[in-house]
């Protein structure tokens, strides 16, 4: 992330925060409506975490992966959700930073299911960059994932192009941040193109990137080939035909627990982990008050946080002993209150839920974690075990 995009102007943070602002209130009615009509039965709740995965290069960086690794195994292997599936990150890493012993340790970690890989791309920093250079990137990346490292998926049963989900550097997806950390208006287009199946950048508070469309999963309403399509877009509902990339955001809500000198002070809540704001049970249900998820299914809300997994400071919270504490309380309070049942999910994993949910689908959703899209490294696993299901269907029939 570079300097200047944190130290940008607090007038400006300002005047980019207007258009959400402004819906808000309208946003904040809708949820409380459809809260009243809502199912009364218990709910699940999809947590995935969106970790912006940015170790470095070189020796410093395997050390510091090394010991990432060793965190998301142990919590990984104490929390576990209401299907028996680990805590973990979905590790978006980023492009320009590829270097083969680092992506072949964080397939290993993948393989033992303790956090899936996807994509992360910062460019046009110091210059604005090109619709070319872009895809060239995005392919080239995609491909050695794919091929190289057996991370990403496929359509299930298909041996097509390798499908991946997204998340922007500096938050600029689709040249939204009025021409900087982009620079490639036709952006979107290019990620339909590549196999983009979900982008998981939003919220960007408070830069001029985030856009009024909040606390949804949604599609896009322009033309994917002009700058910002994603400004606007129709829900994400039961009976659609999904057009990919779907956006896919983390809650953006008001805090009003924070004082100052006895007088409410509101913080802006996005999802973030991090040590400056502690993980607490009032939080929690500000995420799960966002209501985001597949608009005619209620009972299944998605949880996007985010996380910058080297930060240093904040890894003790974002995958420690911190976040160990937390779902526990988390879980503890789900099997007291039986309001809702809690699942850990990847991107990929959580984009087959919505996919399933869109198909009219039913039941927990922690059935079609595979449903439409399934990870690279486990074809041949899986397309053996299909070929032992039909050769046992047949038994009968030959014998």
């Amino acid at each position: 992330m570079s300097d200047d995009f944190v130290n940008t102007k607090l007038s400006d943070k300002l005047k980019w925060s207007l258009p959400w602002l402004l819906r808000y209130p309208a946003w904040r009615a809708g949820e409380r409506l459809r809260r009243a009509w809502g199912s009364s039965g218990a709910t699940h709740l999809i947590f995935l975490i969106a970790n912006h995965f940015e170790p470095g290069l070189g020796q410093t960086a395997l050390d510091r992966l090394e010991r990432w690794c060793e965190l998301a195994r142990s919590t990984g292997d104490a929390i576990r959700d209401h299907d028996g599936t680990p805590f973990r990150h979905t590790n978006f890493f980023p492009a320009e930073q590829y270097e083969r012993p680092l992506l072949d340790m964080l397939s290993g970690l993948q393989s033992d299911g303790y956090g899936e890989v996807e994509i992360h791309l910062h460019h046009g920093v110091d210059q604005p960059d090109t619709a070319e250079n872009t895809r060239r990137q995005l392919e080239t990346f995609r491909d050695i994932l794919a091929e190289d490292h057996k991370c990403l998926a496929r359509l299930a049963g298909a041996d097509t192009q390798p499908k991946y989900g997204f998340v922007h550097g500096n938050w600029a997806l689709a040249n939204s941040a009025g021409g900087r950390y982009c620079g490639v208006d036709s952006e979107m287009q290019i990620l339909a193109d590549t196999g983009c199946y979900a982008d998981f950048t939003l919220p960007s508070v408070p830069y001029q990137s985030q856009v009024a469309r909040i606390n949804s999963i949604y599609q896009c309403g322009g033309p994917l080939t002009e700058a910002r399509p994603h400004a606007s877009g129709p829900d994400v509902k039961v009976g659609d035909q999904l057009q990919l990339p779907i956006i896919f955001t983390g809650p953006l809500v008001f805090d009003w627990t924070r004082r100052v000198r006895g007088l409410p002070v509101p913080r802006v809540e996005d999802g973030a982990l991090a040590q400056n704001y502690p993980l607490t049970m009032d939080r929690f249900q500000r995420w799960r008050g966002a209501g985001v998820g597949v608009k005619g299914r209620p009972d299944w809300i998605f949880v996007k946080l985010y996380s910058h997994g080297f930060f240093d400071w904040d890894q003790d919270l974002m995958i420690g002993e911190q976040m160990k504490r937390f779902m526990g309380q988390v879980m503890e309070f789900a099997e007291k209150s039986g309001e809702f049942k809690l699942h850990f999910a990847s991107a990929r994993e959580a984009f087959n839920m919505v996919a399933a949910a869109v198909d009219g689908k039913e039941g927990p959703p922690g059935a079609y974690r595979d449903y439409k899209l399934r990870q690279i490294m486990h074809e041949r696993a899986a397309a053996r075990s299909n070929e032992i299901q039909r050769e046992r269907e047949f038994e009968p029939v030959l014998g």
